[in-house]
């Protein structure tokens, strides 16, 4: 393999950022870390989410990096200016690029954020979105058992709309126009949480933005892969039950065949 960008998550949320990187960027090739063993994050401290998340740097440092995507808003929450502090490459996080779609998207300066009760509880999209227009006014909440509904492949089960309504519901009173999906697992509810919102109300999710933030940083540092050399690889590391992730991932990507390794990251220092 040449040069990569690496793609980090929790678990398979981050496949829909990985997803619109391949879109966008369809010539360069990439290596993808499910940290499958110690998924949710979210529910972790922030100090235990921050040397999870540089024991994934570690790992995907092992590879000819050109950029590293934290395809978690958990990590992107609590531990962007630390991986930017150790990383000999370029981190592009997800929460600056949630913010900016909602302040955006909105019209009446309503926007509701839910993610994990890390992300909730650090502020940081309330902070992102206020950096970038503070009129609009941000009500948060926390939906914790979204992300295993997903690892589960429960995303478009009842039981999933059930959990979406007691978590929602209280949203729908704030007459928000604008919702942040502010976890890379909850993309693979968006039928589920569109249905409880409404169509009136849009679903903001940093994948696409993301995706564009890796060009424009590639396309400046000329780093940009314009077209395919040799035979493209597309790599794909989880550090638990790798048939699990095999599963969704083809769901999800379309394929019919994806190769899963394991990895073994814990302990790996940068």
């Amino acid at each position: 393999m040449g040069k990569v960008i690496g793609i980090f998550d929790s678990g398979v949320g981050g496949l829909t950022v990985a997803k619109e990187v391949f879109s966008r960027l369809p010539y360069e090739e990439t290596v993808y870390l499910g940290d499958t063993a110690r998924v949710p994050y979210g529910n972790k401290s922030g100090e235990t989410v921050r040397r999870f998340a540089l024991e994934c740097l570690a790992f995907l440092s092992q590879f000819d990096l050109k950029l590293v995507v934290v395809a978690c808003n958990t990590v992107s929450s609590v531990a962007i200016d630390l991986l930017n502090e150790k990383s000999p490459v370029p981190v592009v996080g997800v929460v600056e690029s949630g913010a900016l779609g909602a302040v955006q998207a909105t019209r009446n300066k309503q926007v509701g954020v839910i993610g994990t009760k890390t992300t909730i509880t650090s502020r940081a999209y309330f902070a992102a979105i206020h950096k970038l227009d503070p009129g609009v006014t941000v009500f948060e909440r926390a939906c914790p058992l979204f992300v295993p509904l997903v690892e589960e492949g429960w995303y478009a089960d009842e039981l999933a709309y059930q959990v979406a309504r007691r978590y929602l519901d209280p949203l729908l009173d704030r007459e928000i126009d604008t919702l942040v999906l502010g976890c890379t697992h909850y993309p693979l509810l968006k039928p589920v949480i569109r249905e409880v919102m409404g169509a009136e109300v849009q679903l903001i999710d940093s994948a696409y933005q993301s995706a564009k933030e890796v060009e424009q940083i590639l396309r400046g540092r000329g780093e940009l892969a314009e077209q395919q050399h040799g035979e493209q690889k597309r790599l794909f590391f989880v550090t638990d039950i790798p048939h699990d992730f095999n599963k969704v991932a083809c769901s999800f990507l379309d394929r019919e065949e994806i190769d899963v390794q394991l990895a073994n990251i814990e302990g790996l220092e940068i």
